[in-house]
């Protein structure tokens, strides 16, 4: 048995924190009782000065295209993060009927993987093989069923593959799947039509998963992309999600407002839907993203044949330079593939422009070229105000939109993978009183769980799971920055998975005890 000991617990709930110590055996939490020592033959961890709260459940993580060589997830436990939601933004690296399709789509997350299964059930053995230090929780993504039935095609879909991508659908729900996911600005998911989405969304709700949704727009149609993830929600029965909820661009920032408001407007109405933040005014994507849409028509193949031939090269370049979404000197590469410009790690388009002498549009389609469009970047779009008007509304999770388990590596990438969480309990909460400290755990913790359906997790009680982080709220803080990426996050103290140590004294323990979680 563990007993932590002498610290204040926050149960997850949003209540007051509470002197108590918290009694763990096996894998649950058996009690939680008054202050005191803990009995000579139980193990002891001391929180004195501390809190004790239920582990941090991320619901918008794109860890299963790393967790597989990262299974320790170090940036995760520094951050007391126990569960993840992956298979976010319509990509998940199942299922699979054409490998070399799916390792093309997916390049830009740099999968690392032995890509070894073909369906959600044959990646969840895989990944759990040698064990994991955190939990997963399984979402199946729009883009990579599309690319399973019809590649890179831009079109509507037959009767047929309508069927075909709702039985695969269907599949991954009965394999453990928890949700299902659209990344309606990435192909081939934007190429499909809301009639396409909304099927797909009344097959996840049949099945009882939650429908996570990058919009198709978040910028000046933000307002009505809102309104398509809400008429498919309230027309499929499903519980909606909408991810990283923000306005791009400077014209659009306020906004978040008036989405804020038809979101509550749908909750009224009976839609059961919700959203979540990343403490962050940039956001990170693929380069291809900045694309117009007809250029990825075919997927990267086509693209990069696009590339190639100087009539449809100057058409791309002409889109982009007429586009309002496309800000040079916002736009830093963040990680690509070796090649031409791989020294350009950190810099910005408009850097790399310069140093060419060429237009910013030229020098987006030669990154491209020279790295196969397997390009990251960080995206500086957004506005902090409405960081903070979103993050303090009562529906608003805090989520990562983080992929990075290991705490070393190449290239620049955002640093959310590094600090959303205690960012948010430091600068946030702690520095700036946006929101109160049980408030900020509850967006952390039984507000993502409840989505997912995981009532015996995101909460600290007798009879849940006892996955739990004991952090300093003193000390808690991102130091994770833009231009220094690879750092780890400072003031967890101990995180435990399942009862089993993973943090202790803020160093990993090399302890496995995570596993792929079902939804419900």
């Amino acid at each position: 048995m563990i007993a932590i000991t002498g610290g204040l617990v926050l149960d997850g709930t949003g209540a007051d924190a509470v002197p108590a110590t918290v009694l763990v055996d096996g894998e649950r939490i058996v009690d939680v009782v008054g202050p005191g020592t803990a009995a000579a033959d139980v193990e002891a961890i001391d929180a004195t000065g501390n809190i004790v709260a239920p582990g941090f459940v991320d619901l918008h993580s794109h860890a299963d295209f790393t967790a597989q060589t990262s299974p320790d997830a170090t940036t995760q436990l520094h951050q007391g993060v126990t569960t993840l939601v992956t298979g976010n933004c319509g990509w998940s690296p199942f299922p699979i009927t054409d490998l070399e399709q799916m390792k093309a789509g997916t390049a830009f997350l740099a999968p690392e993987h032995d890509w070894s299964w073909r369906d959600t059930g044959g990646f969840a053995e895989a990944v759990g093989r040698d064990g994991l230090a955190v939990n997963l929780a399984l979402q199946v993504g729009h883009s990579s069923l599309r690319l399973a039935v019809m590649g890179g095609a831009e079109r509507a879909p037959s009767a047929d593959e309508l069927r075909q991508m709702q039985d695969l659908l269907r599949a991954a729900a009965g394999q453990g799947a928890a949700g299902f996911s659209t990344g309606l600005i990435y192909a081939p998911g934007t190429f499909a039509s809301e009639a396409e989405v909304a099927a797909l969304v009344a097959t996840a709700g049949e099945c009882g998963l939650l429908y996570s949704t990058h919009i198709r727009n978040e910028g000046a149609d933000l307002i009505a992309s809102l309104d398509e993830a809400i008429r498919a929600a309230r027309a499929g029965g499903a519980r909606l999600e909408v991810s990283h909820l923000k306005a791009v661009g400077a014209a659009n920032h306020g906004l978040v407002t008036a989405a804020l408001e038809r979101l509550d407007q749908a909750r009224a109405d009976g839609v059961d839907v919700t959203w979540d933040v990343y403490p962050y005014t940039a956001s990170s994507t693929t380069l291809t993203a900045r694309l117009p849409t007809w250029a990825m028509a075919g997927g990267t193949a086509s693209l990069l044949a696009r590339l190639g031939d100087q009539a449809e090269r100057a058409r791309i370049a002409t889109a982009l330079r007429t586009s309002d979404l496309f800000t040079p000197e916002a736009v830093v590469i963040a990680s690509l593939p070796p090649g031409r410009y791989e020294d350009c790690r950190g810099l910005s388009l408009a850097d790399i422009a310069a140093r060419d002498g060429v237009d910013a549009a030229e020098a987006i389609l030669r990154v491209l070229e020279h790295h196969r469009a397997a390009v990251s970047v960080v995206n500086h779009a957004m506005s902090e105000d409405d960081v903070v008007t979103v993050l303090r509304h009562p529906c608003t999770s805090v989520a990562s939109d983080g992929w990075i388990l290991a705490a070393t590596g190449a290239g620049h990438p955002h640093p959310r993978n590094f600090g959303t969480f205690p960012r948010v309990l430091g600068r946030y909460t702690r520095d700036q009183r946006v929101l109160s400290l049980p408030e900020a755990i509850r967006r952390m913790t039984s507000l993502p769980a409840s989505r997912l359906g995981l009532d015996d997790r995101g909460v600290l009680k007798a009879g849940a799971v006892a996955d739990l982080v004991v952090l300093d709220p003193a000390q808690v803080a991102d130091r994770s920055t833009y231009d220094d990426p690879w750092q780890l996050s400072a003031g967890v103290e101990h995180v435990l998975v399942a009862g089993d140590p993973v943090l202790a004294d803020g160093v990993p323990t090399g302890r496995r005890p995570g596993r792929v979680l079902r939804g419900s």
